[in-house]
């Protein structure tokens, strides 16, 4: 399991959004028939996919509550506009 609990409460937020967004073009008022139908197909798959993830996310926490997984935490190194990696012409 490589998700963290951030990322997979990240994509999980970003599925619902897209399910809500989807869900709004089912009430357009100019959507035809063929396109409703396809945007349901497209909802069908997101929220299967959400519901993965949150399967996973539980997963995780059941995991961690037992103890059979610990956090790792990932620390970040940026270079980008620190002075001290800046390549110097001579």
């Amino acid at each position: 399991m490589a998700e963290t609990v951030g990322s997979l409460a990240d994509k999980i937020s970003i599925m619902q959004l897209k399910i809500y967004h989807m869900n709004e073009q089912l009430i357009r008022k100019d959507a035809d028939s063929y396109h409703k139908k396809m945007v349901l197909g497209k909802i069908k798959v997101l929220k299967l996919q959400k519901k993965d993830l949150e399967a996973e996310l539980s997963e995780l926490f059941k995991n961690l509550a037992e103890g059979k997984i610990k956090l790792k935490i990932y620390r970040q190194f940026k270079m980008y506009n620190d002075p001290k990696y800046r390549i110097k012409n001579v």
